[in-house]
């Protein structure tokens, strides 16, 4: 189980200033926000950290849980392996899965599905953008 000091604070929207734009700080975040052009803002308010690449989103972290976006067929075998992963909360049921984040998930399975939902992201963006990301981050190096 991922203990508080894997993961950090994991109230993520609960920012220790009354300022929408203030990030949190915890191993998840920094996890989330070191991903090539990965930005944070807090559109639905301070409760819900939103992570996007050239303004498409992600990752959406609100208290215990996190929303990533993930491929139809695979999210449906996520949920029969892990009773941790949901259909997205808030978010369509077949495009997005919701981790709870206070449950056994493993960390490297976290890691992996938020690389997942990034890497479903950046393969859909326009192909000068994709071009530009191949040529500035070796681990997007596999961009065609």
């Amino acid at each position: 189980m991922p203990g508080s000091d894997e993961l950090g604070d994991l109230r993520l929207g609960h920012p220790t200033e009354p300022t929408m734009t203030k990030a949190f700080s915890s191993p998840l975040h920094d996890y989330l926000i070191q991903l090539p052009e990965a930005a944070l803002d807090y559109p639905f308010g301070p409760e819900a950290a939103v992570y996007r690449i050239e303004g498409k989103i992600f990752a959406i972290a609100v208290e215990g849980r996190i929303n990533l976006k993930c491929d139809p067929v695979h999210a449906q075998e996520l949920r029969t392996v892990f009773r941790e992963v949901t259909p997205g909360y808030h978010m369509n049921k077949r495009h997005w899965n919701t981790l709870d984040l206070k449950g056994d998930l493993p960390l490297g399975e976290i890691h992996r599905q938020i690389d997942h939902s990034y890497d479903l992201i950046v393969r859909k963006l326009p192909k000068a953008t994709k071009q530009r990301l191949r040529i500035l981050y070796e681990r997007l190096g596999w961009l065609t």
